[in-house]
């Protein structure tokens, strides 16, 4: 999840050029894009791979697979985030909360969460919990009920966090595995580029490693991402057990499989997991 007061950007071209369906190549983060990988399988785009990403980043958020299930999901984990909630862990405290209400309430006025508004403004980056208390909780579970709320859920992760991760993992010429790598780290670290942010992480890894878009070796350069994503979270005391990359993502890149399809074997704070079909 992205640290308290984080500022979300994009670096590079905007992506707007592909919505136009012109075919307009894209740029990020100053690297020209590389044709999206095709030998090891779909993308983590695809619904079935999408599907895939959603279940991996959970066992490490909520140790369930069932992400579904996690729209009501709300509690204070203690991480200085405030409030952390939702399908991958809005918090009060990182901004994408207050981005996800706002736009929840853009579309729907009169929903359980229209009211906490402003206090959300001014819990934003701090982890108080100040004119939220003691209804807020209650709120949210009541709102995750309704399908406006959980589609401006999905909406806030796919915008800020899977669509521009899988953007940049295709311009790098990544395939599955390396596209959710990069997910997983957005989602934990957030966009931006200091150096435990998602763009920090990256510029380590490509100071240390080739991508393949550059001619590099694939294997290679995610070792080095997922070496400086397992430094970054070691800066901060919260995200100090690594074994969502190192009992995870290292064992898919050991096994060979860059196209992260089935069947998946991993452990995540030592209980195991498994996605069989």
């Amino acid at each position: 999840l992205p640290t308290v007061g984080m500022e979300i950007e994009m670096r590079g071209r905007s992506l707007a050029a592909l919505a136009t369906g012109l075919g307009v190549a894209i740029v990020l983060a100053g690297c020209a894009a590389a044709p999206a990988p095709e030998a090891h399988g779909e993308n983590l785009d695809s619904p079935a791979k999408k599907d895939i990403a959603m279940r991996l980043v959970l066992s490490a958020e909520n140790s369930s697979v069932d992400w579904r299930a996690q729209y009501s999901y709300i509690e204070d984990i203690g991480d200085g985030r405030g409030y952390t909630a939702g399908i991958i862990g809005f918090c009060s405290g990182t901004s994408d909360m207050l981005e996800l209400v706002e736009a929840y309430t853009d579309t729907s006025p009169d929903n359980p969460l229209a009211s906490y508004l402003p206090a959300l403004r001014q819990v934003n980056g701090s982890d108080s919990h100040e004119g939220l208390d003691p209804g807020y909780a209650a709120a949210w579970e009541l709102a995750a009920a309704h399908p406006a709320f959980q589609a401006a859920q999905d909406h806030e992760r796919d915008t800020v966090y899977f669509d521009p991760a899988v953007a940049q993992a295709k311009a790098d010429g990544l395939h599955a595995l390396g596209q959710f790598a990069y997910y997983d780290a957005i989602v934990m670290h957030g966009p931006g580029d200091t150096p435990v942010s998602f763009g920090g992480i990256r510029k380590t890894a490509l100071d240390a490693a080739k991508p393949p878009s550059q001619g590099g070796d694939e294997a290679a350069y995610l070792n080095a991402f997922l070496d400086a994503r397992e430094a970054a979270m070691l800066t901060e005391e919260a995200h100090s057990d690594t074994t969502r990359v190192s009992t995870a993502q290292r064992v898919f890149l050991r096994e060979g499989n860059l196209g992260l399809n089935l069947p998946l074997v991993w452990a995540v704070y030592g209980d195991p997991f498994s996605i069989t079909k």
